[in-house]
């Protein structure tokens, strides 16, 4: 009897430890793979947005790396500081490609979004803004809906215009740049709408308007950090959480979203009429941002 007693105690004992392993295993996992969703540290909304208000492309890379203002929080190294990241654009014709990189180490660069601008035969300008596949997923692209004529695109279509490549690399940084340490997804998304950063309207759609973009896209594209971090993947990472939570999990809006539904934008003709409209659109609708003509705007872009 005794012996039996001891035997019971033993295992339960053993049948305890099991359920604790296993629901503490549990808890890990499900807190390593929500931690990695790297893509929540940075708000392409908000960087197009600044795109938005940005004189020319060396003032939009100065507001993507304000240290006073920080518009990103990604730190894809690890390393305890937000990444610089540097603007690099490619134009043919019509059709300009700005890409956004972060600056990983000496020549290491890993893309993180795409803003893809062109002008059509009607002398109207489509935006679309596409996160990095690495980073977030297939088809994350964002159509920005501005409510005032980007300063940007007035020399963008300049027959001498010459194309923007950040003199900034690893270890060289402009003289007002200092790192700081990423702070909470929870913070970074309430700091995003506590300095306004989202402020126009956007529309989420699965479809790329300019075919040329994509393949200029191809001749260019930097994935360093990707190819050796395959594990960090949006792939890699979605298909963890749905491990973990035994469901999907899609941070991304799925619809056409636009907040203000109840707003006109003026929108300007190259007849030189214009006139204003609703900003109500419809599903998969193309955001139109006509092209406005003004003064030629040239900046040198001087080393630190």
């Amino acid at each position: 009897m005794k012996n039996r007693i001891e035997k019971n105690i033993v295992n339960a004992g053993i049948l305890f430890m099991a359920v604790y392993a296993s629901c503490y295993a549990q808890d890990v996992t499900t807190v390593d793979a929500m931690s990695q969703e790297i893509s929540e540290n940075l708000n392409l909304e908000a960087v197009a947005s600044i795109f938005g208000d940005s004189e020319d492309l060396e003032d939009f890379e100065n507001k993507l790396n304000d240290p006073n203002r920080p518009i990103s929080n990604l730190d894809l190294d690890d390393n305890g500081s937000v990444d610089y990241l540097r603007v690099v654009e490619m134009v043919e014709n019509d059709t300009h490609l700005i890409v956004v990189q972060a600056v990983l180490g000496e020549d290491i660069y890993q893309d993180v979004a795409t803003i893809e601008v062109e002008k059509d035969d009607e002398g109207q300008t489509r935006v679309q803004v596409v996160g990095d596949v690495y980073l977030y997923g297939t088809a994350y692209i964002i159509e920005p809906i501005y409510v005032h004529h980007p300063l940007v695109f007035s020399i963008f279509w300049n027959p001498y215009y010459v194309p923007y490549h950040s003199v900034y690399y690893w270890g060289f940084y402009p003289h007002h740049f200092h790192f700081w340490k990423p702070i909470s997804v929870f913070g970074y998304k309430k700091h995003v709408h506590a300095h306004g950063y989202i402020k126009h309207s956007y529309h989420y759609t699965h479809l790329r308007h300019s075919t040329k973009a994509v393949y200029m896209y191809a001749k260019i594209r930097k994935n360093d950090f990707g190819k050796k971090r395959t594990n960090r993947s949006y792939a890699a990472r979605r298909a963890g959480v749905n491990r973990a939570n035994g469901n999907k999990y899609n941070p991304r809006p799925l619809t056409s979203t636009n907040r203000n539904t109840k707003r006109t934008v003026r929108v300007h003709k190259s007849n030189g009429t214009s006139k204003r409209r609703p900003l109500v659109r419809k599903a998969n609708t193309r955001p139109v941002v006509a092209v406005k003509k003004s003064r030629t705007r040239f900046r040198r872009v001087v080393a630190a």
